[in-house]
């Protein structure tokens, strides 16, 4: 044996005897860690936290990384009403509904004892007897095992309580617990007052808000009502006017009215029908159709024209109005199905000529989204009356001047009351100008920085994709800018700090555009650039790189001088652009794009990227469709014992096989679930599917005693969660113990320090962890410490690369060696060749997964569905 050999084996000697102390040293220092994180997080959500109920489970939080706390509650004595508030409460044994009791039932018990006297508690239920004579305390019913309360205090005033229990035999308080409960409260009524300031703070500025939207809304449906006045007041002048002037032409004076009336209602389509007697056919004088160009005369049937003349009635002829004329038989079945297949909304009304009905007027549109109403019926209604007297003065030029100086002097009559009441308007309209012109401007710009919203953003760029669609030569691009670390300066130096950075932010942006070009901010730290005929696409470029190289100076915040950087999105406007929404959505993707690729850049949008959007929307969508419907794969790999290829359990997945994507990868598989919000869903489905093997496969000549799931984190985010996981395990009448869940390192190294209390609820359940992906992620040596794992699953990663690797099969071997204290065992994963498999036998590897020791079974699901 090699010199270097002799010396590796010395150190995995010591290595043996300093595991214990070395794992005694990273304790104190990884609490004393803690507790310094915990000053700091205190002390952050007394200026972060604006809403109780989230600072509660914040502190519990911070609690439970010293100890454990599955059961904790915090309640505040108010002596005025004789009460005691549980503000907070968390029990796994206690659903907590009532929160408020009267203060005299608690009084004499452990949580009495903290409010009377204003000392702390540290109660064992094995000292139960000496503890309840010592402190005068009853003790009633079923106690926890331990209980550690210290009191809440706003100065020398007890003005509360905080208490964690356990029910847990194994589980013990330190005095060392106590400390750390005792430090935290003295900063808890301090954070508990000043988050309660903000509440009722943003409670009156939200009223506040209201009521001056409330205000502004009535303020606009006035003006509304003015202006209609006006409208209808210019245009029953108009028409008055046009049937006083008769010697034109009948063709003008119909085309005039024609466009008086589509001020009034939409008319974009308008006939003029009169009944010829002699002839008894339909002419039609006046028409002007988007759909056809003219209409020749015709004999009467059943149209809707007809049905007027029949009616003598205005008529508003909706869609469900037409199956009704239809089924009655007054209406033509070709005539209904054609308005149906367009969708048409009809009005007519009749011409009155000498006490009888001489024509028709009608108006007419096309599509579901215009509809008259009996307003407009009521307008066309008062328009019919006078074509018919313009018609009768034709006929008769004598009757129809005296008419016209009838109508005329009735027409100043009305003329000269609405200008009275037009002048009345006026000078309330003027007491409130400054009113209403401070509220126009509040809607269109932002309170901060004074730039325009995004309701006036797009309003400009609507008209920018109009111009650009009647003039292509015109050229117009959006520019959509993100910030960044804008969170960590807001958060950091505090949200008076983040409001002086968009301000500056805004200034150095406005320098870098040209007058015309419009700056808006939408909300946040977004703010958009509307480019307004450019010349050369080599100047949007320019523009972006200078408000990039501007953004990336530093910035001076409250006397410190930070960075901060810019992603930009270039969208140019095309004719092919309907709405504003559409640019910003492709100028916001090409931003994300940008980020993507490393911040600090820009990225032109082109259409591959809304492909690539529209294919992954259409990705989540088949995949929500596929778990509805179990469109899966089903795959069992076991995990074999090494020396007699016995199986430990049998790992099972789901893979997906889309018919135009094909096989998608184990990557892009949980992303989709992921961008879903089915990841939840698609972890419940697997558990659900495994217990149903295991039932399944239990009286057959091969059963299967476990099988192991790949489970996300987010189920271990919340108590309900888990609860959830072990009501279908107990539901499928089997035992936790026949079930495997496999969690991902990388996972844990997002969110690690909130799950500890699910794992240790799965552990005690029955269910057996495993750590998949060991290796994969950073700090993974603290997971051997701290949870509570039974079998560690090395990353296939490191077994690829043996035995050619010496260095990443010692590695293996040091996982092994603390296994052994650390009471885990250890499962090489992705054994897939001879070699592999013989440099784990030499290292006395048990436990192995992989092509070369069994391969995956793919399971028929049909006959376990049947």
């Amino acid at each position: 044996m090699s010199q270097d050999s002799t010396q590796h084996e010395l150190t995995e000697e010591e290595l043996r005897e300093l595991i214990p102390q070395l794992q005694q040293l990273t304790d104190k220092y990884k609490r004393a860690e803690r507790v310094q994180k915990a000053l700091f997080d205190i002390s952050e959500l007394a200026s972060s936290v604006s809403h109780l109920n989230r600072l509660y489970s914040a502190i519990h939080e911070i609690i439970a990384d010293f100890m454990n706390a599955d059961n904790f509650f915090v309640a505040f004595y108010e002596p005025e009403n004789h009460v005691v508030d549980f503000a907070y409460f968390v029990d796994e044994f206690d659903e907590q509904t009532v929160h408020q009791l009267p203060a005299e039932s608690l009084m004499d018990g452990m949580t009495g004892f903290i409010l009377r006297t204003g000392n702390h508690l540290f109660y064992k239920r094995a000292e139960e007897e000496i503890f309840a004579s010592e402190h005068d305390i009853k003790l009633v019913g079923s106690q926890p095992y331990e209980l550690l309360g210290v009191p809440l205090k706003r100065g020398s005033q007890v003005i509360g309580a905080m208490v964690v229990q356990t029910y847990d035999e194994g589980v013990h308080y330190t005095q060392e617990d106590l400390e750390v409960l005792l430090f935290v409260s003295q900063h808890i009524v301090t954070t508990v007052d000043r988050v309660k300031n903000r509440e009722l703070t943003e409670s009156t500025i939200r009223e506040r808000t209201r009521q001056l939207r409330k205000i502004n809304d009535d303020l606009q449906e006035e003006i509304l009502e003015r202006q209609k006045v006006e409208s209808l007041q210019q245009a029953l002048f108009e028409i008055s006017e046009l049937a006083a002037n008769l010697e034109g032409d009948m063709n003008a004076f119909y085309s005039s009215l024609h466009e008086i009336l589509a001020r009034l209602i939409s008319a974009p389509n308008c006939y003029i029908a009169i009944h010829n007697k002699e002839k008894d056919l339909l002419e039609f004088p006046y028409f002007s159709d988007a759909k056809q160009d003219q209409i020749n005369a015709r004999p009467l049937g059943l149209g809707l024209t007809e049905f007027v003349l029949r009616t003598g009635q205005a008529e508003l002829i909706n869609p469900p109005k037409v199956l009704e004329l239809a089924e009655s038989g007054d209406l033509d079945v070709s005539v209904a199905q054609n308005m149906l297949n367009s969708a048409n909304s009809w009005l007519g009304s009749p011409l009155v000529v000498d006490g009888e009905i001489a024509g028709v007027i009608a108006v007419q549109t096309y599509g579901k989204h215009a509809k008259y109403n009996a307003r407009d019926q009521e307008l066309l209604r008062f328009v019919s009356h006078h074509i018919a007297v313009a018609i009768e003065r034709k006929r008769n030029t004598e009757s129809m001047q005296r008419y016209n100086v009838e109508l005329e002097e009735r027409v100043k009559e009305r003329t000269a009351e609405l200008n009275r009441t037009n002048k009345f308007l006026k000078q309330q309209i003027e007491e409130r100008k400054e009113i209403e012109l401070k509220l126009i401007h509040d809607a269109h710009h932002d309170s901060l920085t004074d730039l325009p919203n995004r309701a006036m953003f797009t309003s400009r760029l609507e008209l920018a994709i109009a111009s650009k669609q009647r003039y292509s030569e015109n050229m117009f691009a959006v520019l959509f800018i993100d910030l960044d670390r804008f969170k960590v300066i807001n958060d950091t130096l505090g949200h008076h700090a983040g409001d002086e950075f968009l301000i500056e932010v805004a200034r150095r942006i406005a320098l870098c555009i040209r007058g015309h070009d419009l700056l808006a901010r939408l909300g946040g730290d977004e703010f958009v650039v509307l480019l307004d005929n450019f010349e050369d696409e080599d100047d949007v470029e320019e523009v972006a790189s200078r408000i990039i190289s501007s953004i990336s100076e530093p910035f001076l915040l409250d006397g410190r001088e930070m960075y901060s950087g810019a992603s930009v999105g270039i969208a140019h406007i095309e004719t092919y652009y309907r709405s504003a929404d559409e640019v910003l959505r492709d100028a916001d993707a090409a931003m994300y794009q940008a980020k993507t690729l490393g911040r600090g850049r820009f990225v032109m949008f082109d259409k591959s990227m809304r492909d690539r959007l529209i294919e992954e929307l259409e990705l989540e969508n088949e995949f929500r469709r596929a778990l509805r419907e179990e469109e899966f794969d089903y795959f069992l790999q076991p995990v074999i014992k090494l020396d007699d290829k016995s199986t430990l359990y049998k790992e099972m997945y789901v893979r997906w096989s889309h018919p135009a994507y094909g096989k998608i990868a184990r990557e892009q598989f949980r992303q989709v679930a992921e961008h879903s919000g089915l990841t939840l869903d698609l972890d419940l489905f697997q558990l659900t599917k495994a217990c149903e093997l295991i039932n399944y496969y239990q009286g057959t000549d091969d059963p299967i005693n476990k099988i192991a799931v790949n489970v996300s984190i987010n189920h271990l985010l919340q108590a309900s969660m888990v609860n959830q996981m072990i009501d279908v395990i107990e539901s499928a009448d089997i035992t936790p113990s026949q079930l495997v869940f496999e969690f991902d390192e990388n996972d844990l190294n997002r969110r690690s320090q909130f799950i500890l209390p699910a794992i240790k609820k799965l552990k005690r359940a029955g269910v057996t962890l495993v750590l998949d992906n060991f290796g994969s992620g950073l700090a993974s040596l603290s997971y051997l410490f701290a949870y509570p794992f039974d079998f560690i699953k090395i990353d296939h990663r490191f077994v690829k690369s043996i035995p050619r690797s010496q260095r990443n099969l010692k590695l293996i071997q040091s996982v092994m060696l603390i296994s052994e204290h650390l009471k885990f065992q250890v499962i090489a994963e992705g054994v897939d060749s001879q070699a592999q498999l013989d440099a784990l036998n030499e290292i006395e590897c048990i436990y192995g997964q992989g092509k070369i020791l069994k391969h995956a079974k793919v399971l028929d699901m049909t006959s376990l569905a049947s």
